[in-house]
């Protein structure tokens, strides 16, 4: 009936109109993640806590929002508040940076670079890791091209001295490791070109310094030629080594920067900053 109060109507309370910044965040999500990731970045830059005026200049966003945001990565453990208005970047990067650290496989991560630099070559490509005074071959891609049998095969051994990737490894050990190293193992030959001699070995360590990659000129097998570049992890560690054996008759120094450059792309993907 008309006039009659209905005690079971609810009134409905007016909404609460948006700001307008936080009506668009809401609809452009995408622009909320980008300012997230330049308020990441602009703490990444700052070694000490950071104050959020000088996040708002860094990023270029309002205080207001870049308060908001910073805010929300807080409550997540991305960012932490040392003081009021201060931040810096939280302990959940650091997690999850761990997590995916433990997932990177370097022989998983080289191996398509690997690939690419077999295809450009059309010459075997190998990776070779330390172990002791020695180099074990962990992957291999194989040319199929020659009847000459290259040594550098999944799980083979060979000393430091005589190959190309064990050379990036004694100049990273330095000169005095350098000497202990020849004197415990008396640099043993493999062929009639392998090094011997340690001022021999110091002068040809000092040519791999200058110039970021080493040779093994038939010094490890007769006929077979090799060329090595290091692989470096994210804490800037020397890890690896990415070679490209060949027969002698197809051995082309050319290819030097090519191989520098591939293992620099591995060096990467791993997470190395080059400083």
């Amino acid at each position: 009936m008309r006039g009659l109060h209905n005690p079971h109507r609810f009134e409905v309370p007016p909404k609460t109109p948006a700001s307008p910044a936080a009506g668009a965040e809401a609809k452009n999500p995408i622009q909320v993640i980008e300012r997230m990731m330049k308020l990441l970045d602009a703490l990444a830059r700052h070694p000490d806590p950071v104050a959020l005026k000088q996040l708002a200049l860094d990023t270029g966003l309002h205080p207001s929002t870049a308060h908001r945001i910073l805010g929300a990565m807080t409550q997540s453990g991305f960012v932490e508040r040392t003081e009021p208005g201060v931040y810096r970047l939280g302990i959940r990067l650091l997690e999850l940076g761990s997590l995916v650290k433990s997932r990177i496989s370097l022989r998983e991560t080289a191996m398509p670079f690997m690939l690419k630099l077999h295809a450009a070559t059309g010459e075997s490509v190998n990776l070779g890791i330390r172990a002791g005074d020695e180099i074990v071959y962990v992957e291999r891609t194989s040319s199929g091209r020659s009847a000459v049998r290259v040594v550098h095969i999944v799980g083979a051994r060979a000393p430091l001295h005589t190959t190309a990737t064990g050379k990036l490894f004694l100049v990273e050990d330095g000169s005095e490791r350098t000497r202990d190293y020849a004197r415990r193992t008396g640099l043993p030959a493999s062929t009639a070109a392998s090094i011997t001699a340690l001022p021999v070995l110091e002068k040809e360590l000092d040519k791999v310094r200058r110039h970021g990659v080493a040779y093994d000129l038939e010094e490890i097998e007769n006929g077979v030629r090799c060329i090595a570049a290091g692989i470096r992890d994210d804490t800037g560690e020397l890890i690896a080594g990415l070679s490209l054996s060949t027969p002698s008759e197809r051995f082309n120094p050319d290819w030097a920067p090519l191989i520098r450059e591939t293992a620099d792309e591995i060096s990467r993907a791993m997470g190395y900053v080059r400083r």
